[in-house]
């Protein structure tokens, strides 16, 4: 009985007034709030607002999930992290404030992870280039208002991060399309858009693009960085899914730059935890200076907990064995995904198969709408992503950006039966 009126009490259905009794709560009609006031305060947004993706979408346990950014907590280093929590709570760091650019040790080790892929004659980064952030998304906004200002056009990626999208419309930045395919940008296309434009910036995923996977290769990457210093303009490497190669190994294209072009953005988020939210903005000379003075005013200094617990982690011998166990566990969720598309969802195509990341990126027939068919699958228990936000612009046709890393891989199949039934439903 007890717990009952427990219950029921925190529900707001009763009432316990001590020495008389327990009693229904009465039913209050509330009266509608207004405000229209707020509408004249506001005023009109200054840019388009984007709302937040279809990715951070939380789910039920029975719906099958190919909709999420991040991996499943299954492929995630969860000894290593709870371990790493416990040890920096008991440190200094728990009550201490760390320094505005980063703590120190972890400054430099994102700075010699760079110099290990920094080739003889180039100069590696220091521990100085280094600014931690609280996570690569707010790092995109700062990146973005630094280096270009309200107004200034930004080279983009198309297809490309929605979150980067997001990042340049908050801060005011029109955004230039560049197309992009399974092996990446065309260099002639670049220069194309640098010389119309004006703008001075370009931001990419070299390594694994979200959405589509692609990696560049050494004579691309080669080509790119030349149209980029021959503007003398910067590029935003965002090398998000540095730890998720599968069957080749990411190549930053920051290590074969040490004149600034290349401003590198490295997080640690999706590998290690989503609740430990520290990435890194690797930058040299003023705009590194600039970079620093807008996380100064923004967030003053990340905190220092996280940090210990985020270089507790990767500085542990069980972290490049987590690694190499995840390379392996991210190769066969992607291979059953791509098995189980091709069975059940014939009229689908994926793209290509990635050689790293999270993600499969499928062109859907043109006569499909994939926001209706993202609803109906969700309907009949199957959540997945539309490809439209993933295009600064319009989209150039209808597809589907699939996570092979989420929750119950057991459930792909069921999942491709059910989208592929969908999509034939839709499409007759």
């Amino acid at each position: 009985m007890q717990k009952a009126l427990q219950t029921l009490t925190a529900r707001g259905l009763v009432e316990s007034r001590p020495g008389v009794g327990t009693f229904v709560r009465a039913v209050r009609t509330a009266k509608p709030s207004d405000y229209g006031w707020q509408t004249g305060a506001l005023r009109s947004p200054q840019g388009r607002l984007r709302a937040p993706s279809t990715t951070m979408r939380d789910t039920s346990n029975d719906v099958i999930a190919f909709h999420s950014g991040y991996p499943d907590r299954e492929l995630l280093p969860e000894r290593l992290v709870r371990a790493a929590l416990t040890r920096a709570a008991r440190s200094d760091a728990a009550i201490s404030r760390s320094p505005a650019s980063g703590l120190p040790e972890l400054q430099a080790w994102f700075a010699q992870e760079l110099a290990a892929a920094t080739p003889a004659g180039v100069a590696p980064p220091a521990a100085a280039d280094v600014v931690v952030l609280p996570g690569s998304q707010s790092g995109l906004s700062s990146i973005f208002r630094a280096l270009l200002g309200n107004g200034q056009p930004l080279l983009m990626e198309s297809p490309t991060y929605w979150g980067a999208i997001l990042a340049a419309s908050q801060v005011g930045v029109p955004v230039v399309p560049v197309p992009s395919g399974p092996n990446g940008p065309d260099p002639a296309e670049l220069a194309r858009a640098f010389e119309e434009s004006g703008s001075r910036v370009f931001y990419a995923q070299p390594n694994y693009a979200n959405p589509t996977g692609a990696q560049w290769s050494p004579a691309l990457r080669e080509q790119i960085l030349d149209v980029v210093r021959q503007y003398g303009a910067f590029i935003v490497e965002d090398d998000w899914a540095h730890d998720f190669g599968i069957s080749t190994s990411p190549v930053p294209l920051a290590g074969q730059d040490d004149s600034g072009h290349v401003v590198y953005l490295r997080s640690l988020t999706k590998s290690v935890s989503p609740a430990i939210r520290v990435a890194a903005v690797i930058a040299r000379g003023p705009a590194r200076e600039r970079l620093q003075a807008d996380r100064a005013a923004e967030s003053m200094y990340v905190s220092g907990l996280l940090q210990a617990a985020a270089l507790d982690v990767v500085t542990q011998p069980g972290w490049q064995t987590h690694l190499r166990g995840l390379r392996h566990q991210l190769q066969s969720r992607r291979d059953l995904l791509v098995t189980a598309l091709r069975g059940q969802v014939e009229e689908a195509h994926i793209t290509q198969v990635p050689a790293g990341g999270l993600n499969l990126w499928v062109r859907l027939p043109d006569a499909v709408d994939p926001v209706q068919l993202g609803m109906d699958c969700e309907r009949a228990g199957v959540m997945i992503a539309a490809g439209t936000e993933w295009f600064p612009a319009e989209a150039e046709g209808p597809y589907l950006r699939l996570n092979y890393a989420g929750p119950n891989p057991a459930g792909f199949a069921e999942g491709a039966r059910i989208i592929g039934q969908t999509l034939r439903l839709q499409h007759r």
